[in-house]
């Protein structure tokens, strides 16, 4: 499976993408960062990340993507920044059809380190040596964008196949009284 992960921001936004399956060795396809000026317009900003985010699908041509699921913080611009920037991610993918999976930090963290509050450079460690990479992806978003993908790939694959037997394992709908089945 190939998995894009992007870790959502209006001035840095993270992406990296990896290719493998849970239980076997994961290979690095690509890791970058989606820069804006603070400076600039919002309008502007969210259009820059688009057009980076359309490229790197086209390029990675991904399975599916993960985005980090956005959490409360205290400051609030922040966290509108990061939403949009989720937005413009989960768009581009759901115009391409592609499957879109949230993950929260905690969530990411506890896949990569085993530990649900593990700090940045804890979490960069482990992408490293996940990926046996010789150096850890700078800035923290670049490696928390690879964390997000393979989060995505150890634990979305058993999600998606659970999801799938359970839907498969429910009666049929019965049609409301006085309409055709």
């Amino acid at each position: 499976m190939r998995v894009m992960g992007v870790d959502p921001g209006l001035t840095r936004c993270g992406l990296g993408a990896v290719v493998g399956r849970a239980g076997a060795p994961l290979t690095l396809v690509k890791v970058g960062v989606a820069r804006t000026p603070a400076g600039d317009d919002i309008g502007a900003r969210l259009a820059a990340i688009e057009v980076e985010i359309e490229r790197w699908l086209d390029e990675v041509r991904p399975d599916a993507v993960a985005v980090e699921r956005v959490f409360s913080q205290s400051n609030l611009r922040t966290v509108m920044g990061t939403a949009q920037a989720s937005a413009v991610a989960i768009l581009c993918a759901a115009r391409r059809g592609l499957p879109v999976a949230l993950h929260t930090p905690s969530e990411v963290k506890a896949a990569i380190t085993g530990y649900g509050n593990a700090d940045k450079a804890q979490v960069g460690t482990m992408v490293t040596r996940l990926l046996r990479l010789d150096a850890m992806p700078k800035p923290a978003d670049a490696a928390d964008a690879l964390a997000l993908a393979i989060c995505h790939i150890w634990r979305g694959g058993t999600q998606n196949r659970l999801a799938a037997a359970l839907a498969k394992a429910r009666p049929a709908a019965v049609p409301a009284k006085g309409t055709a089945p």
